[in-house]
């Protein structure tokens, strides 16, 4: 599994606390790896499964195929909704 997370949301919480960038990180992996067993249960949102974060206010956007976890985006919850939406739907 090869998962990329930008480092805008680590960078912004280690500014608050020395260490809590990295636990950012590691919480939103930890939440990533719960599709394991979870996939499919979220509530759809513009087309695509959307899990919250347990720790911090992020949401992950992804898609089944067949046994596939497609995740793409892990978007801060506290952009515009219509900023999000245009960056999850796909582009015409």
């Amino acid at each position: 599994m090869r998962i990329v997370i930008s480092v805008d949301g680590a960078r912004f919480y280690d500014s608050l606390e020395h260490g809590l960038g990295d636990y950012f990180i590691d919480s939103l992996l930890s939440d990533i790896d719960s599709l394991l067993l979870y996939a499919g249960i979220h509530v759809k949102v513009w087309g695509y499964y959307r899990l919250l974060s347990q720790r911090f206010p992020y949401a992950v956007y992804y898609s089944l195929e067949d046994d596939l976890v497609r995740i793409h985006a892990v978007l801060d919850c506290r952009q515009d909704p219509e900023r999000i939406r245009k960056r999850i739907q796909p582009h015409d």
